[in-house]
């Protein structure tokens, strides 16, 4: 089952691990933090922030083709996790006929946001991601899962939504 989803916020480098997209389920239920590589949260940043940079950046790049092309994103999809790796799927409509793209979780959203596409997160990820936390000998990120749950919008900042 999709569990629909919005970016909640981004934190940007703050942690030894990285950078980390947030996303919350509409009811604040869920949360499901994706480590990120600094480039990627930084294309993300810009969108947050409406961030008009002179030249097209790769994802106004694929948002621009995708126009000329008359395709349209229908939604992305964060649609597995393996060895602690997150995976997942752009659906595209074009001329009536449905694709579906493989995707870095990263590069997907930051499409969706361009695009003002829905962002959903199978179930089966969220409960995934919560086993591989509870397993990990050497972080505690059943802690930091915790954390994150219990943030507020004044904790996350500058990257809030």
């Amino acid at each position: 089952m999709e569990i629909e989803m919005n970016v909640k916020g981004l934190m940007i480098g703050m942690l030894v691990m990285g950078s980390i997209i947030i996303l919350r389920d509409q009811d604040g239920q869920r949360v499901l933090p994706i480590w990120v590589g600094v480039f990627e949260a930084n294309a993300i940043a810009l969108q947050i922030e409406s961030v008009q940079t002179p030249r097209p950046m790769t994802h106004d790049l694929l948002k621009n083709l995708l126009e000329d092309l008359h395709a349209r994103v229908e939604r992305i999809v964060v649609c597995d996790l393996k060895e602690n790796t997150f995976y997942a799927a752009i659906h595209l409509r074009t001329n009536g006929r449905a694709l579906v793209v493989d995707a870095r979780p990263s590069d997907a959203i930051a499409l969706a946001l361009r695009t003002r596409s829905p962002i959903f997160v199978e179930e089966a990820v969220i409960e995934s991601a919560k086993s591989a936390e509870a397993s990990k000998e050497n972080m505690d990120l059943g802690r930091l899962q915790k954390w994150l749950e219990g943030l507020t919008e004044d904790d996350l900042g500058k990257y809030k939504m």
